[in-house]
């Protein structure tokens, strides 16, 4: 039972020093996708743990969400790194309507 708990905390912990630490935008990206993962990763044992599938289906819709989240981050992305040149965080700052 410890070692599912103990790998989605250490998979919830890697994302959010990578969402910390870099301030370049498609790791931060990725950072967030990891941190869902394992939340999503920590419902699935749960529910398997408790025989109801409420956890799983839940997964389903979170992973849909994700999805279309990194559908957009990326489109903005390709959209900002075309204007400045980068996709650092510093970079962006400098941004004005």
């Amino acid at each position: 039972m410890f070692n599912y708990l103990f790998l989605c905390t250490l998979l919830f912990v890697i994302g959010a020093l990578g969402m910390m630490a870099r301030r370049n935008l498609l790791v931060m990206f990725m950072s967030i996708e990891l941190m869902l993962n394992a939340v999503n990763l920590l419902l699935v044992y749960f529910s398997s743990i408790h025989g109801d599938a409420q956890g799983q289906v839940f997964v389903f819709f979170v992973m849909a969400v994700a999805a279309a989240e990194i559908t957009i981050g990326l489109a903005i992305l390709v959209m900002i790194y075309r204007n400045i040149k980068s996709i650092g965080i510093e970079q962006l700052k400098n941004l004005k309507w």
